[in-house]
């Protein structure tokens, strides 16, 4: 009778155990989904877009450069040659059509989708880039009425800086994003493949 009871008690332990076990495993697993979910619309909606529209902006401006002053001078360096009248046309026309569009997006990723952000504040040069939009408009609004004094925002674009935090932000979570998959590698499924074939 003892053993009986030794063993039922055993077995209800056991079960219980199985239950802890089970609930613990799905506890873990719905919080990695989450955390993937997570990285995934970080990537989809914040600084995949972001990354896009940035890259687009500066390899349109080098194709601009190169296409208005092949010898890669700047029209708006106070120690350069000054830019002719033919020249700063070009530009306000590439300005209005292809950067301005450009870095809109940009701005626009970073102010409706800011709950997204890797950071737990706003990284400073993302506030740079959306000063310098605004600023940008402000210049543009200013040439459709004629006003042709200024050429260039009275905030700079911030160059280097706003490209660098895009690219290394989207490279961390697409490394995260490797990871929660159970890729460490980053190089998916397609590349383990072939490593053993």
């Amino acid at each position: 009778m003892l053993a009986r009871m030794s063993a039922a008690a055993l077995a209800i332990v056991l079960a219980f155990v199985g239950i802890v076990g089970t609930y613990l495993t799905n506890m873990y697993l719905a919080r990695r989904q989450e955390r993937l979910a997570r990285v995934n619309e970080q990537l989809s909606e914040f600084y995949g877009p972001l990354l896009a529209a940035l890259s687009a902006n500066g390899q349109v401006f080098d194709a601009w450069r190169l296409h208005v002053r092949p010898d890669g001078r700047s029209m708006f360096d106070p120690g350069g040659t000054p830019p002719t009248d033919a020249e700063l046309a070009e530009w306000r026309l590439w300005f209005t059509t292809a950067f301005l569009p450009n870095i809109q997006r940009a701005r626009e990723v970073v102010v409706r989708r800011a709950d997204l952000l890797i950071e737990p504040s706003m990284p400073p040069v993302l506030l740079h880039l959306c000063a310098h939009v605004t600023s940008s408009e402000i210049l543009v609004a200013r040439w459709a009425a004629g006003d042709l004094t200024d050429q260039i925002a009275l905030i700079r674009y911030p160059t280097d800086g706003v490209l660098e935090y895009a690219s290394s932000s989207f490279a961390t979570l697409k490394r995260r994003q490797a990871d929660l998959l159970g890729d460490p590698t980053g190089r998916g499924l397609f590349s383990r493949a072939r490593r053993r074939g």
